[in-house]
């Protein structure tokens, strides 16, 4: 069940990009989808939500997205250049104009020393502008972190709109 705090922000997020006439894609990781099942709980999203891409594993990063198997295995999957790469690729795989993408680790294993629990990074970026990255680590559980993500990619993607 999505929470009912994240579905008004989706409601909000929507309402903006129908009246500035934008689509959004997103590239998910640790969120699995969540952003986009979130917007797309909303009756009438599909005017707005231009396609997803649910890239869990490092191997689909790169076929789905391009994301150079290079760029994950120098930085590692759950970086600032790998989170900007996730929404380059997928606004050069789209028609839609603002790209949002998450990477990160929700937990509860797959934490190491230099990345913990909870570590994300959100990237957004408007067709022709300049990628937004932000690290987070938020605390929580699994599911606190995915929540989490989504509502800070929300507003990332409130930021891309307006830019």
């Amino acid at each position: 069940m999505i929470d009912a705090a994240l579905l008004a922000e989706a409601e909000a997020l929507l309402a903006l990009y129908r009246a500035r006439g934008l689509r959004i894609v997103t590239a998910e990781s640790c969120t699995g989808g969540l952003i986009a099942a979130t917007l797309t709980a909303i009756a009438g999203s599909s005017d707005v939500v231009e396609r997803g891409f649910v890239t869990y594993s490092n191997e689909a990063k790169t076929e789905l997205l391009g994301v150079p198997a290079g760029l994950i295995a120098a930085a590692g999957a759950v970086s600032a250049e790998v989170a900007r790469a996730m929404v380059e690729g997928a606004l050069g795989r789209s028609p839609a104009e603002v790209a949002l993408g998450v990477t990160g680790i929700a937990g509860p294993g797959g934490a190491t020393a230099g990345k913990p629990v909870g570590l994300v990074f959100l990237a957004a970026q408007r067709r022709g502008g300049a990628p937004a990255v932000e690290r987070h680590v938020f605390p929580g559980d699994r599911a606190a972190v995915r929540a989490a993500s989504v509502a800070a990619a929300f507003r990332l993607a409130r930021d891309a709109a307006q830019s």
